[in-house]
């Protein structure tokens, strides 16, 4: 097996992490799903056999898959201290407050380590916990206000299912990402857990763009400020290049400190900020151009020609940066792509059907080799174009998992794959 480390959008694909739909989806109600960042509930069983449809179709094509829960459960039973910190992040005072932390703490300690996952991922409720809220609310505001053993401890982290956000490789290394919404913020601390602990990882000689910390140190809390970057937004071009939307969730600020890591190890050497409009519609730079093979890509025009492309490059001394605007954000990727014009496939339909296939994930595709991808089958307008161009196009039911806005592309974690 080739060192961990991801080359390219459409090189071969080895391996991949994804999160199976389970609990924390379970807990999506019409009343919670917008501070969970969800538009709709889920019908979760048939999420996951949709799911389970996805890993097939992977797993046919020779991608070793791994899910979340899995490699969390068996990192936690690996490292007592793996254990240990990451109970103290998520069960910190600033997250179930100051009279709460020993025995939430306590409660937590107590779970074997595939039950401390599931809840981890699936929250952890005031029924669960056996807290004993008369005693505790005599010196616990939040004991005391708690009247409804459903209310959250842990909230739960359903958006785990789209597994390329919370941590994505570039080149030869990994970064642990600094999330926008304080709703998806814990989901990074479970993938360090498992970069960290898990034995699959130990010894793996792979770097962490960010954050950028001793070997002790990886689980402590950090304040990134106004950063903030996500997966969905991170995609890795080829030939020395990353492509990095500067997005609704996404700052410049995040993609300037990537671009740093990446310069001063070698590992790039040019960085494409793509300056989006900021909207839920299209939340990440995935949403509205993946590429298809080594000169194809899938693009939502509305989106897609009005971003500004801005190219980093390492600066003449050493930790800076050379910035320089591009003519175009497709001229860019081409260039650093080698080829002469992008061969670009359009959201299919009339203007109307474009902007159904584009909130159907249709440009969110995620490819197994070069000219080879998955997608939704519900955007027959934009499959149609793609297979014109000469793709191939695996299709998918995502009649629930779509809810989710995300597709093949968003609930991908790749963990190896090949150059181009």
């Amino acid at each position: 097996m080739a060192p961990y480390g991801v080359h390219s959008e459409v090189g071969k694909l080895r391996q991949v992490i994804v999160h199976r739909p389970e609990l924390s989806l379970k807990r999506l109600t019409p009343d919670n799903h917008d501070e969970l960042l969800f538009d709709d509930v889920l019908w979760v069983e048939r999420a996951q056999w949709e799911h389970d449809q996805f890993v097939a179709r992977m797993r046919e094509r020779g991608v070793e898959v791994f899910y979340v829960q899995d490699l969390l459960g068996e990192a936690l039973a690996a490292s007592e201290d793996a254990r240990r910190r990451i109970i103290e992040v998520v069960a910190s005072e600033y997250v179930v407050g100051t009279g709460l932390v020993d025995p939430v703490r306590e409660k937590l300690t107590s779970l074997p380590a595939d039950e401390l996952a599931r809840h981890l991922l699936g929250g952890l409720t005031v029924g669960e916990s056996g807290l004993d809220l008369a005693t505790l609310g005599k010196s616990s505001l939040i004991a005391a206000a708690i009247d409804d053993e459903t209310m959250f401890i842990l909230p739960p982290l359903p958006n785990s299912l789209f597994t390329r956000d919370s941590s994505c490789w570039i080149y030869g290394g990994v970064s642990i990402n600094p999330m926008y919404w304080p709703a998806r913020r814990r989901e990074a601390f479970n993938m360090a857990a498992i970069y960290k602990a898990h034995p699959m990882f130990a010894g793996g000689g792979f770097e962490f763009w960010y954050p950028e910390l001793g070997n002790d140190d990886r689980f402590n809390v950090h304040d990134f400020g106004l950063a903030s970057l996500e997966g969905g937004d991170v995609e890795i071009i080829g030939r020395g290049t990353v492509a990095i939307g500067m997005s609704e969730r996404t700052t410049g600020r995040m993609i300037e400190q990537i671009a740093r890591a990446l310069f001063a190890k070698g590992a790039a050497d040019r960085v494409i900020a793509a300056v989006m409009t900021k909207d839920r519609a299209h939340m990440h730079l995935d949403t509205v151009f993946t590429l298809l093979d080594r000169d194809k890509a899938t693009a939502y025009p509305k989106v897609v020609q009005g971003i500004r492309a801005i190219s980093l490059r390492p600066g003449a001394k050493p930790g800076t940066l050379d910035v320089r605007p591009d003519k175009d954000f497709l001229s860019a990727v081409a260039d650093a792509l080698g080829v002469a014009k992008l061969h670009v496939v359009e959201t299919g339909g009339d203007a109307y059907q474009q902007q159904r296939e584009q909130w159907d994930d249709g440009n969110n595709v995620v490819a197994l080799e070069p000219g080879v991808v998955v997608a939704y089958e519900r955007n027959t307008f934009t499959i149609a174009k793609m297979r014109e161009a000469g793709v191939e196009v695996v299709p998918i039911e995502g009649f629930e998992l779509g809810k989710g806005r995300g597709g093949g592309h968003c609930m991908t974690c790749p963990v190896t794959r090949d150059p181009i």
